[in-house]
């Protein structure tokens, strides 16, 4: 093993080769390209194989990085894959977007000591393609199929990887979601130059051959009730994800051309899947030739900022009311998107939106960040006579995401839910308060990341699975006892 690996101070960190950005700035492709098989090695022999591997600590699904790192520096591809699908149901989809720079990478120990972190995205994403094309990726053939159904409400990968996993133990799957595809933001939130959705496809196809059945445009609580579902199935999970954008309270906030970021990017995203987008096409929805103003600034602002650029806007602005070093996106995003033209607006808030219908400037005020509050953030103080305005044609909201009123959406009022509007659960079971409902993924733990809830629909899947087993078992007792 040492020949092949701990050669970090030998060999130094390199990224697969980023496509210039005058010609990424144009197309909505990825922008970085594959390692070839000898770069592959050679950055996954930098692990210096710790004996307490942080980037796995830091990984929500506790991916065993170190080994799956070896088995590619030794080029045991195979092997490598299964190790790094062992803990993920989407690995090539998490080698892409997950913030590494936050998780693994971040708290890599070689990067700690100044020699620059293991790529570990770049690889894993390198590893699972590679089994894509190889067809080692094959759809579950549980050993015995069992009668009980469980019905999960909500395609995204909170739904998906708790429905793969119960695939595994034989269960009968079938996953309810309101729009036409699933994917949930993976398909229509996240921009293609991040995760082109042929990606995404393959793999809810996949689950479809494992035998995971799908109704798509099934909006709960208008087409079928929740109790029927309860009906239906032996077991239920609720994994919708957050959808309500957050607003902001400011004059002018209704005028037209002032829209929430997720419109933006599903208009953009259905549009590269080749739908029909009227207001796409009508310009409303379309960034082309506009001053074009994200407030935010998280992963969500970034995508659009970066969206808005290959639409062909005449000029893109980032109002931002915390500095960069506090922004709670991936620092990688930012420098893409900085390299791709976009103009950040530090320390700025929003003071109201002018126009007469439609938008036509932005006034912000400038911010100063006083004393930190509970959680360790300083907190934004509006500087007085400080109002300065810029030019636009289109502003775009990404201010984040609040969880629907789901016990009114579904009609169901004694589901809990948290004083935040988030499902109740307890943990770590991920039971609700109705008799076999779980939920998981951001409609438990809020608007988050897609590789915490992969983690959140594998625990559910897993407390799920003993449910059933225990309702089987008493079953069973019940049937003995009555003989």
């Amino acid at each position: 093993m040492a020949s092949r690996m701990l050669k970090f101070v030998k060999v130094q960190r390199q990224m697969p080769h980023k496509r210039e950005v005058a010609a990424r700035a144009h197309d909505f492709d990825e922008i970085y390209d594959d390692f070839s098989t000898p770069s592959a090695a050679e950055q996954a022999s930098r692990c210096s194989q710790c004996g307490v591997p942080f980037c796995q600590v830091h990984c929500p699904v506790h991916n065993n990085i170190p080994d799956w790192l070896m088995l590619t520096a030794e080029g045991r591809l195979e092997e490598a894959y299964e190790v790094s699908q062992a803990t993920n149901n989407f690995p090539e989809i998490c080698g892409r977007i997950c913030p590494q720079d936050r998780l693994c990478e971040g708290n890599c120990v070689i990067e700690q000591s100044g020699h620059g972190t293991v790529t570990i995205g770049a690889v894993e994403k390198y590893i699972n393609d590679t089994a894509w094309a190889e067809g080692w990726v094959k759809p579950v053939r549980p050993a015995r199929e069992r009668e009980q159904s469980v019905g999960i409400v909500g395609g995204g990968p909170a739904g998906l990887a708790a429905a793969e996993q119960l695939r595994k133990k034989g269960f009968q799957v079938t996953v309810y979601d309101r729009y036409d595809r699933m994917g949930g933001l993976m398909i229509y939130g996240i921009p293609n130059f991040k995760l082109e959705k042929e990606v995404v496809e393959r793999r809810t196809k996949l689950l479809a051959e494992a035998g995971v059945a799908y109704v798509p445009n099934c909006d709960v609580g208008r087409d079928v009730s929740l109790e029927e579902l309860r009906r239906r199935h032996d077991a239920l999970l609720l994994a919708t994800g957050v959808y309500k954008a957050r607003d902001i309270k400011v004059p002018g906030v209704g005028l037209d051309n002032v829209r929430p970021a997720l419109d933006f990017l599903v208009a953009s995203n259905r549009k590269g899947l080749g739908d029909a987008v009227p207001a796409f096409e009508d310009g409303t929805l379309n960034a082309e030739g506009k001053d074009v103003v994200v407030i935010g600034g998280g992963d969500t602002a970034m995508d659009c900022v970066r969206t808005a650029v290959r639409q062909g806007a005449r000029s893109v602005k980032c109002l931002y009311r915390r500095n960069r070093q506090n922004m709670p996106g991936s620092q990688r995003e930012v420098a893409n998107a900085e390299e791709e033209g976009v103009e950040f607006v530090w320390l700025a808030a929003p003071e109201a939106f002018d126009g007469d219908t439609t938008v036509e400037t932005v006034r912000a005020c400038r911010v100063h960040l006083g004393v930190p509050d509970a959680t360790g953030r300083q907190l934004p103080q509006i500087l007085p006579d400080s109002s300065f305005s810029l030019p636009a044609d289109l502003v775009i909201k990404a201010l984040g995401f609040d969880p629907e009123d789901l016990p009114a959406l579904f009609g169901c009022p004694e589901l809990e839910t948290t004083r935040w509007g988030t499902v109740k659960v307890r943990y770590p079971s991920l039971a609700t308060n109705l008799d076999g409902v779980y939920a998981a993924g951001d409609i438990v733990r809020g608007a988050s990341l897609v590789v915490w809830a992969i983690r959140d629909g594998r625990d559910a899947a897993d407390s799920i699975a003993r449910y059933l087993d225990n309702k089987t078992a008493g079953a069973s007792a019940t049937a003995v006892a009555a003989e």
